[in-house]
């Protein structure tokens, strides 16, 4: 709390003169409005609704909240706009994507709990913790043929090493394992990642692998970049674990990995498709931990949501660079 009123405090310093005539429609997060007017006094905030979204943006200099075709189209003056997710794939339409448009997203701040969220399907199934939760339906106590790997001195791989791998590299040092990264972009030193390689370099380390974190955005470049060459690369007995986007892996290599007992187990946030239809072979596997798309979910996002967001209003309506900013042709 004094965080954020010492944020507001700060942040309302803006000079009505820089923030004159700017016009901001704002969708899905009406109740920052009031907060947004204290750092950003001068601009004029607008309630997006489905009955005036369009007629609204027309005059708008920013737009905050899922932008849709339609929306962009109408905004023919727009200058910024904020969606809230980290994954951009369903907002890259060539009206967005050509123009000069300023897009920024959730990502970084979602990190920590997707990070969580990942080390928890691993835990589940490195712990043997899958086995008991089915056994509590039958009130089961046997310990019999209970197997639990350790995660100190395990390697870990971290496909995309951002707001997410970051912080799953951070986990995954804390408990004692070496960290490889595989990013495109130049890391720089973080003493939780022994190294990191180029994406072309992935098909090198994935043998050394005990661990396969797939954190990564959904891109042309990416998709289906763990495919059945890379699941017969990985160490037998390894764990996969993919809690960004579904179509960078590919879920029919990953069964027949699964049939063939070249992976132990895989933890599954994100699908494809997704929701994963029933009847799908990854289903019928004991040692598959499947959840709904929910790593994302946590009781401190919204506050780090709501804080990003008054921050870019404000340097908004100074002129100021914003934080998040997405490179629109590479897709995060």
């Amino acid at each position: 709390m004094l965080r954020t009123v010492f944020s507001l405090a700060i942040l309302s310093l803006v000079s009505p003169l820089a923030a004159a005539q700017l016009k901001i429609v704002v969708a899905g997060r009406a109740g920052l409005i009031a907060d947004m007017k204290q750092v950003a006094p001068g601009v004029t905030f607008v309630e997006g609704r489905p009955d005036n979204v369009i007629r609204e943006v027309a005059d708008a200099d920013a737009f905050i909240g899922e932008i849709s075709v339609d929306i962009l189209r109408a905004g023919k003056k727009l200058k910024w706009v904020h969606i809230p997710s980290a994954g951009v794939e369903r907002y890259r339409f060539p009206e967005l994507l050509h123009s000069n448009i300023t897009l920024t997203n959730g990502k970084i701040i979602q990190g920590p709990e997707i990070a969580d969220h990942a080390f928890a399907l691993l835990l589940a199934m490195t712990r043997g913790i899958n086995r008991a939760v089915a056994e509590r339906a039958n009130e089961g106590f046997s310990r019999e043929g209970w197997k639990a790997i350790e995660l100190r001195g395990k390697t870990a791989v971290i496909i995309g090493v951002g707001g997410i791998g970051s912080q799953i590299a951070a986990r995954a040092s804390a408990f004692g394992m070496t960290v490889i990264g595989v990013d495109p972009k130049d890391i720089p030193f973080l003493p939780s990642i022994s190294y990191v390689v180029k994406p072309d370099r992935l098909d090198t380390v994935l043998p050394k692998a005990d661990v396969v974190f797939v954190s990564a955005p959904h891109t042309p470049q990416s998709e289906k970049m763990i495919g059945s060459r890379q699941f017969e690369l990985m160490k037998r007995g390894s764990y996969f674990i993919a809690v960004s986007r579904g179509k960078l892996y590919d879920a029919g290599a990953l069964v027949k990995a699964l049939d063939e007992k070249r992976v132990s187990g895989a933890g599954l946030d994100v699908t494809d498709p997704e929701p994963l239809p029933k009847g799908h072979p990854l289903w019928k596997f004991d040692n598959v931990i499947i959840t709904p798309h929910i790593a994302t979910v946590s009781d401190m996002v919204g506050g780090r949501h709501r804080e990003l967001i008054l921050e870019n209003v404000a340097r908004f309506a100074k002129g100021e660079p914003l934080r998040n900013v997405v490179d629109k042709e590479k897709g995060y």
